[in-house]
């Protein structure tokens, strides 16, 4: 495509006068259709997940697991998960976004029907856990690999994204729930719920992928002029490790963590945190977690412009305060509006912190693939181990005084806000 030649050459011409016009007189509509790609690849990634999440308790009868063998099988998909996190940047070196989408969620796709077939054809917990490792590793990767590539979108169309595309991974995360809540009400079969699924996501990722630059991953095809040779790809793997060792990286790194940690952990502990700390029934519980879901979908939503407004370190700022807040209400609070409305805020200050880590690690125009790749890493390894960690702590010291560690994650990423600070507003040297 046209397209693809102009993203590729976008920054190696950026000091070139006719050219950078060029950028800018480009029809818009091929930038839009790589955005409506990678809104369409976080979506997918959310309907997948979602998927498996809500026929759990479906396969668990089928196969007979007890509730500490559902812990098991689900470790086979958090070992999956990590090593699609450590193989991401190889794929994306060798191959680029594109393509990496492409096999990633085909992964995913496989997965998701084996899972089906151990789930509801043959009840055999050697083939979940064996679909789980695929559908882990699928995503895992996945994660890292649409993160770059939302963040070179961004990037190309000048503004502020990446919330809104998490935003598209929430909705399928409720279109999965949704389809699940129908398959389980007409009791279809998980093989043949799964398989619709893993046909779609197939189907629809084929689809999205051409309107993906072929090379938007490759930060060394933007630095060089389009003519020049592309590097061998283990030297742009190299350059893509070389990138650890940036201090300033890191503390971007940090703050996506500690922001990551207090969101992954709701998703996990927050309706039983109110169910056995705050003595509320299950359905008061799962009530709770859906305010937590909607707030964060919202606060998606609208953080673009008022990232664009304020900026990134002014946003952190707030929404670290905001997130304290509603923690402390949520821990401290004797009355159900103190719960609900402590929910909503602490969702609120955590919504933005992953996605305003990948837009800052990508200010960087000659290294923003390896750095969105790490620091994408950083933030899903905080999602993977976090809330073990906060049962462990909530096992020994108490569901809601284990949600403490969450209160000073905050304040760790208000204090580390100006590590994120955009480049334009930084004061000249």
């Amino acid at each position: 495509m046209a397209h693809e030649a102009s993203v590729d050459s976008v920054d190696a011409v950026s000091d070139r006068p006719a050219q950078r016009s060029d950028r800018h007189s480009r029809a818009p509509h091929g930038s839009r259709a790589w955005r409506n790609a990678v809104f369409a690849v976080f979506f997918l990634s959310g309907l997948s997940m979602a998927t498996w999440v809500a026929r759990i308790p479906a396969i668990r009868d089928f196969t007979g697991l007890s509730t500490q063998g559902v812990g098991l099988v689900i470790l086979g998909m958090s070992i999956g998960s990590i090593l699609g996190l450590v193989v991401a940047p190889l794929l994306l070196a060798r191959w680029g976004t594109r393509v990496g989408e492409m096999l990633t969620l085909g992964i995913v796709s496989v997965g998701l029907l084996l899972i089906g077939l151990g789930g509801s054809v043959t009840p055999s917990v050697a083939l979940v856990v064996t679909g789980l490792a695929l559908f882990g590793f699928g995503n895992g990767a996945v994660d890292v690999i649409m993160n770059v590539d939302g963040a070179m979108a961004e990037k190309e169309i000048g503004k502020t994204l990446m919330p809104l595309m998490h935003a598209f991974f929430s909705f399928g995360t409720v279109a999965g729930a949704g389809l699940a809540v129908v398959a389980s009400a007409i009791d279809l079969a998980v093989i043949w719920h799964f398989g619709a699924v893993a046909v779609l996501i197939a189907i629809a990722i084929v689809v999205a992928v051409r309107f993906v630059p072929r090379d938007s991953s490759s930060s060394d095809a933007k630095q060089a002029d389009a003519s020049a040779p592309r590097r061998p790809w283990r030297e742009r793997l190299r350059e893509s490790l070389s990138v650890w060792a940036d201090s300033g990286l890191l503390l971007i790194g940090a703050i996506m963590l500690s922001m990551s940690f207090a969101e992954g952990s709701a998703n996990d502990w927050i309706a039983l945190a109110a169910v056995d700390g705050h003595g509320y029934d299950q359905t008061t519980g799962a009530l709770v977690f859906t305010v937590f879901t909607i707030s964060m979908t919202v606060a998606r939503v609208l953080g673009g412009p008022v990232l664009d407004r304020f900026g990134r370190v002014a946003v952190l700022r707030v929404l670290s305060a905001t997130g304290v807040v509603g923690l402390g209400l949520f821990i401290f609070g004797t009355e159900p509006w103190m719960i609900v409305v402590g929910t909503a805020l602490w969702a609120v200050g955590c919504s933005l912190g992953f996605p305003v880590g990948m837009s800052a690690a990508a200010d960087d125009p000659h290294k923003s693939a390896a750095r969105v790749s790490a620091v994408a890493i950083i933030g899903y390894c905080a999602f993977l181990a976090g809330p073990p960690l906060l049962g462990f702590l909530g096992e020994h010291f108490g569901l809601l005084n284990a949600l403490l560690v969450l209160m000073g994650l905050m304040v760790v990423a208000g204090l580390l806000a100006p590590a994120a600070r955009e480049k334009s507003r930084r004061p000249a040297a």
